[in-house]
């Protein structure tokens, strides 16, 4: 069984920054892919960056270079720290986990063969 519950969202001015938090409840999480996805409001879900279980991290191009993923192995929790943020990245943010090779955690597809989901939590960008 894997729970996965996401905090630390909010509001935030243009420029600013914000850390998510996504606590990992399952047996063996370092065998996991993880990853962080974002939905605006009436658009289509999209993958954000992915935490593969040898610990190497992709992200999508629109976040690379603002955006870090990291885990505290200890803790089981998934870190999103977002920088320089824009309006454009306004949404639900979400985490999620799967039990899938390491090759198939380079993007979003992976939800589609096992994927876990948290409930999200709000980034508002002004």
């Amino acid at each position: 069984h894997v729970q996965l519950v996401e905090s630390g969202g909010g509001s935030v001015q243009a420029g600013g920054s914000l850390r998510l938090s996504c606590a990992v409840s399952v047996s063996s999480a370092n065998d996991y892919c993880l990853g962080w996805f974002r939905q605006a409001s009436g658009k289509e879900r999209e993958w954000v960056g992915s935490l593969d279980s040898d610990g190497r991290i992709n992200y999508a191009h629109s976040v690379k270079g603002r955006f870090v993923i990291s885990k505290d192995n200890r803790k089981n929790i998934l870190y999103l720290q977002m920088n320089s943020l824009t309006p454009e990245d306004t949404a639900m943010y979400f985490c999620a986990a799967g039990l899938v090779p390491s090759a198939a955690c380079t993007n979003g597809g992976w939800t589609n063969r096992d994927g876990r989901w948290g409930q999200g939590t709000q980034v508002t960008v002004s």
